[in-house]
């Protein structure tokens, strides 16, 4: 994160003696785990993520009105065109991920939120202008949007560091709910809007709100403890260099198995996102809710993430096994879909399957790439696999559109969406049976990076140091949070 460096031994010494000496206490102190400000903070970053994942996750109700005006047009491939404006949306927030991480480390966490909100309100608002050239939207609504979400996201995250550490997980835990919490909200509120004012205007009403970032940006301002000298700032950027080009990872061959297997299962994963409203509408009475569905995956997504992240941290778990549980209970249940036709309630209840193991799965990407990488390897990572899979993202509302398209029936897009995740399942089996490296080896150096410990017993932030400068018996660790995807 930005506001660690790496040290030595005596560079630690050094920094122990100035705050003996009351120097760079600031710099060095632990954050205060609460103050008006810090609450401020976490529910700046609240609203942030779920600004951004709120607008990409109702996507649906966009995609019937879109897909409506093309047929009414005449326009062929209306499915497949319409779904594919959302899937490049949510493909870039992936695809960017890594350069917003390094963008965050180089100029701050303040002008990258910024520039964000600027790019993803700008791209929302000239999409108003061009509802009916789905090349345009795709570029503003698609590329734009995806960009400033993925822009946005990252130091939303990275902030919180600056003000807890003892509170740290449940603050995450909070700011991670945001996405799922206005995912509920979000679809009644655009199509109340819809309803009353029109594709344009609820266009251009996102673009306002999603302009609300650059405002909150002004309040992610990074405490003193993370303002470091000169000499230290360059260190820095060649670390976030070396972290994000890091070619060792290529050689750990169980994490590109599992970096393949999970583009694979999530070739399918933002279908029922996109297609669910319009399958509704089609398959029952006018009185049955088409947005509920939806709404149910959001909930039961963010309760999935609370216990399974904490199932995960238990002894004797297996991590690897509960995502191989969880991707064969997202292609089962999205395979199923098609067949509640005229079963509404059965429809509501695989929704809340469906959301449960969501969160499942989203809740291990990190912890599973620790136990492959290392704790020096998981950021870079994490990084490279959701760059690797905003390639399935895209493509796989588009194709399940193109299958709609010629066969007329939403059966085989549901369960080719529903397929892929059940193959990656499966396809986790091969992280086992490949021989490779122990992950303390595969960077080449000890895995553990620890902060030492001042002399109330209580970690020093902002001071990073490596296991093998001696003072390796620092009990805690951190690790970056991207359970809030």
């Amino acid at each position: 994160m930005a506001d660690t460096v790496e040290t030595d031994g005596a560079s630690l010494k050094a920094t122990h003696n100035g705050i003996a000496n009351g120097e760079r206490r600031d710099a060095c102190g632990p954050p205060a785990d609460g103050g008006s400000r810090a609450w401020v903070v976490m529910l700046a970053s609240f609203f942030c993520n779920g600004i951004l994942f709120g607008v990409i996750n109702s996507y649906g109700v966009l995609y019937k009105e879109l897909h409506d005006s093309l047929m009414a047009r005449n326009v062929t491939n209306a499915a497949g065109q319409a779904a594919l404006v959302g899937s490049f949306s949510m493909g870039t927030v992936f695809l960017v991920s890594p350069v917003s991480g390094v963008l965050t480390d180089l100029v701050g966490i303040r002008k990258t939120t910024f520039l964000g909100g600027a790019i993803a309100s700008t791209g929302m608002f000239l999409s108003s202008f061009f509802t009916e050239n789905i090349i345009v939207l795709c570029i503003t609504y698609g590329v734009m949007y995806g960009l400033g979400g993925a822009l946005a996201y990252t130091p939303s995250l990275a902030v919180l560091g600056h003000y807890f550490q003892k509170y740290l997980g449940k603050v995450n835990g909070f700011v991670a709910a945001g996405s799922s919490v206005f995912s509920v909200i979000m679809p009644w509120f655009m199509t109340a809007i819809i309803e009353k004012f029109g594709l344009e205007w609820t266009l251009r009403i996102l673009a306002a709100m999603s302009s609300m970032i650059m405002v909150i940006a002004f309040l992610f301002k990074p405490t003193r403890r993370a303002e470091f000298k000169k000499e230290d700032f360059e260190r820095r950027k060649r670390i976030s260099y070396r972290d994000v080009f890091n070619v060792s990872l290529t050689k750990n061959f169980k994490y590109l198995i599992w970096v393949g297997v999970i583009a694979v299962s999530l070739f399918g994963y933002f279908v029922p996102y996109v297609l669910m409203l319009k399958f509704v509408e089609k398959n029952f009475d006018k009185m049955y809710d088409t947005k509920l569905p939806i709404m149910c995956i959001a909930i039961t997504s963010g309760v999935g993430r609370l216990i399974f992240g904490t199932i995960a941290d238990l002894p004797y778990i297996n991590r690897m096994y509960i995502q191989q549980i969880s991707f064969f209970s997202i292609g089962v249940m999205t395979m199923l879909l098609p067949f509640t036709a005229g079963h509404y309630s059965w429809l509501i209840v695989i929704s809340l399957a469906m959301g449960i193991f969501d969160g499942c799965f989203i809740s291990l990407l990190g912890p599973i790439a620790f136990d492959l990488c290392g704790r020096e390897g998981a950021t870079q990572a994490i990084g490279f696999l959701l760059g690797v899979c905003a390639i399935p993202l895209t493509l796989g509302p588009y194709v399940a559109g193109v299958i709609l398209d010629r066969t007329g029936s939403y059966t085989v897009p549901f369960i080719v969406a529903g397929v892929s995740p059940v193959i990656g399942s499966v396809g986790l089996f091969l992280v086992k049976c490949v021989e490779g490296k122990a992950t303390s080896q595969v960077n080449g150096r000890p895995p553990a990076v620890t902060e030492p410990l001042n002399e109330k017993g209580r970690l020093l932030k902002g001071c990073r140091i490596s296991e093998g400068s001696g003072l390796s018996d620092a009990k805690s660790t951190r690790l970056y949070d991207y359970s809030s995807l």
